[in-house]
């Protein structure tokens, strides 16, 4: 059981650390925001995209039906996006795999360099997914949380609506060394 803790864990780190493990040339990137609609409020720091929302930033994708993003006191930025579902897509540093993951709500604070997902929430890494109604990574601490919703957010994939984590075996594409050839 331990060693299933362990593994469960370092996916969960590796998976939900966007801003470690995602291309690190996207933050230079500029910002593109695409919406049916947008609405600013300098006075409170806050825009508001609504209608088929499509947010990139390098390899960032992410699509929604309404993003809200604000800034606070310090500058940092937060935004939640909104969606049936929302979703996220974005490469891997230095690998050719992506990281993407959908819910009903996901929440970024930039101060806190913490990620949430509500409701009917998977998050996916290669071939290792897990999936929840909540998901939080926070970053800074290197904390993960998936919490199961029960009967009441039952999926296709979570029909009793338990967390639910799928991994692949470290080795799996890997080929024995010491195989035999027959050749």
């Amino acid at each position: 059981m331990r060693k299933f803790q362990f593994h469960l864990i370092t996916f969960l780190l590796a998976a939900f650390s966007l801003v470690a493990h995602a291309e690190k040339a996207d933050k230079d990137k500029p910002i593109e925001i695409e919406a049916d609609t947008v609405t600013v409020n300098d006075a409170k720091k806050t825009s508001i995209y609504t209608g088929g929302v499509i947010v990139t930033q390098g390899t960032l994708v992410i699509h929604a039906d309404k993003l809200v993003v604000r800034e606070d006191a310090i500058g940092f930025q937060h935004s939640t996006s909104y969606g049936e579902p929302t979703t996220f897509k974005q490469k891997r540093e230095g690998k050719d795999e992506y990281m993407e993951g959908s819910a009903q709500r996901i929440e970024y604070d930039g101060r806190m360099d913490k990620i949430q997902l509500y409701t009917k929430a998977w998050v996916k890494r290669a071939e290792d997914i897990v999936h929840g109604d909540y998901i939080m990574y926070d970053a800074n601490a290197e904390y993960s949380e998936v919490i199961g919703g029960g009967p009441k957010s039952a999926t296709s994939a979570t029909p009793t609506g338990r967390v639910k984590a799928i991994i692949q075996p470290k080795n799996k594409n890997v080929p024995a060394e010491n195989s035999v050839n027959t050749k």
